[in-house]
């Protein structure tokens, strides 16, 4: 009997799992039709996922391509500016002050002479002097890659200034070979040639200002701060405007003597008026000369910018202190050969240093300059007419100097992260390049300048005769006056 209720039992059992199974099936039926219907539908959500992936990196490349672009206009909109700024120091700034210092029947020949570095050097740099300074060479001087502007385009050179075209390089650095030759004039005012000026200073700035600018600047120059033997660090010219100026001023003025009657004819400025002017002008594009030589509208101009105006404030100050203890007055001429004295010496310092090293530049600078052209020059008895030596060569040396001294890496982190730049960082040794290309820098102007100085005398004379100095270079050599009191 048991027998027969368990085979019952499996026979209900067998017969029980089919219908269990068409029980199922109905409800598996619309899940594996769902999920074969989710298939596309997932497909669909990962293609419009990797379209949305691809328009975001289109729109962030356009956002960059735009912020590289913004960058670029940037960088170029400011650097066109200083070039106009730095040119704005030789024609006006430049020729008022140092026309204004100068007696009247010298003053549009005075002028005249920094006009005409605008015209010179400029056809000489197009044609050779931007190639020998900027081009790729060897330590001392740059090829010929460049003659005549070749490959000179709106496209970046990346050895120098990624952001902006290699033409707005060359027209802003133009500019600096401008005003360096400009600037010895002060030096044998109002008794060289108008004829032997131009052939000297021509020769001058394809001779010994474009080696050193190759030098200091040039990919591979020896006294380059990124590569070269006895990296020296000049950040707007220091050396390579300012002590070569200076020094072949100094050069210039002992060869050619002294002027008719000095010391004993007085020979004040006639017009402090007219340097007053000009001085507060070469402040102002002083901006451009180094803030612009950032290369780029960044935290670094920002720097130099502050830098500069802060020395120049600061040496008007130590100057005319140290005029009105010696003297018992503070003058306007002092005043404002005090402010170019820490323009001068910030110079290679304004993308180095700190603000409160500026003022301390600064004022070391005044006082230094004030006893070079008060007590040295007096002492030696040369006559460098408007202390172009005294202000440029002697502040740009001792700029050169205390930028060793004072560079902080937090500034400009020129040798690397965190390694130290100057001697407050402990990096001494830094000094000792700056001495090097202090060095260089007077050797090549000694040197270069007492060959030119030969050569152009040999071949036109470089003195005027006394009957043309007695007369003025208005007269004797433009046949015109800048003043004309009898109409």
């Amino acid at each position: 009997m048991s027998r027969r209720v368990l085979k019952l039992l499996l026979l209900s059992a067998l017969l029980a799992v089919p219908s269990l199974a068409l029980a199922v099936a109905p409800d598996l039926a619309p899940a594996r039709l769902a999920e074969t219907a989710s298939a596309p539908a997932t497909q669909a959500q990962i293609a419009a996922l990797q379209q949305a992936v691809e328009a975001a990196q289109a729109a962030s490349s356009k956002a960059q391509a735009a912020a590289a672009s913004a960058q670029y206009a940037g960088d170029n909109a400011w650097m066109l500016t200083s070039s106009a700024l730095v040119l704005l120091m030789t024609g006006p700034g430049l020729a008022l002050f140092y026309g204004g210092l100068v007696r009247k029947k010298n003053i549009l020949g005075t002028m005249m002479q920094s006009f005409a570095m605008m015209g010179i050097v400029t056809v000489l740099w197009a044609i050779v002097g931007y190639s020998l300074a900027f081009g790729h060479g060897n330590w001392f001087v740059g090829g010929f890659e460049h003659l005549f502007l070749k490959g000179v385009g709106l496209t970046p050179n990346t050895d120098y200034a990624p952001t902006i075209p290699e033409q707005t390089l060359m027209i802003y650095q133009l500019m600096f070979a401008i005003i360096t030759p400009a600037l010895i004039t002060g030096a044998f005012a109002e008794r060289m040639k108008f004829s032997a000026m131009a052939i000297y200073l021509s020769l001058w700035s394809l001779l010994v200002y474009c080696p050193m600018a190759h030098m200091v600047w040039g990919v591979g120059g020896l006294l380059n701060s990124t590569g070269g033997r006895f990296p020296s660090l000049d950040f707007a010219g220091g050396t390579v405007v300012h002590i070569t100026s200076g020094v072949s001023a100094l050069v210039t003025c002992l060869y050619l003597g002294k002027r008719l009657g000095y010391p004993h004819t007085k020979m004040q400025p006639h017009s402090m008026v007219l340097s007053f002017i000009g001085a507060c002008l070469l402040w102002v594009g002083w901006f451009g000369f180094n803030a612009g030589s950032a290369l780029a509208a960044s935290s670094l101009a920002t720097s130099a910018f502050v830098n500069t105006h802060f020395a120049a404030a600061t040496a008007a100050i130590g100057w005319s202190i140290a005029e009105w203890i010696k003297n018992g007055k503070p003058t306007a001429l002092g005043a404002i050969s005090g402010a170019v004295a820490g323009l001068v010496a910030i110079t290679p310092a304004s993308g180095f240093v700190q603000p409160m090293s500026a003022l301390v530049i600064g004022l070391l600078a005044g006082v230094f300059c004030f006893f070079m052209v008060f007590v040295v020059k007096a002492l030696f008895g040369y006559d460098d007419s408007l202390d172009a030596f005294g202000v440029h060569g002697a502040g740009g040396t001792l700029g050169a100097i205390l930028t060793g001294i004072f560079a902080a890496s937090v500034i400009n982190p020129v040798f690397g992260k965190d390694a130290p730049v100057g001697g407050i960082e402990g990096h001494w040794g830094q000094v000792l390049n700056q001495l090097a290309g202090v060095g260089v820098a007077w050797v090549i102007s000694v040197v270069g300048t007492l060959v030119l100085l030969f050569a152009v005398d040999a071949l036109v004379g470089l003195r005027l005769s006394p009957e043309e100095e007695a007369a003025g270079l208005d007269l004797s050599q433009h046949n015109e006056e800048g003043y004309d009191f009898a109409t």
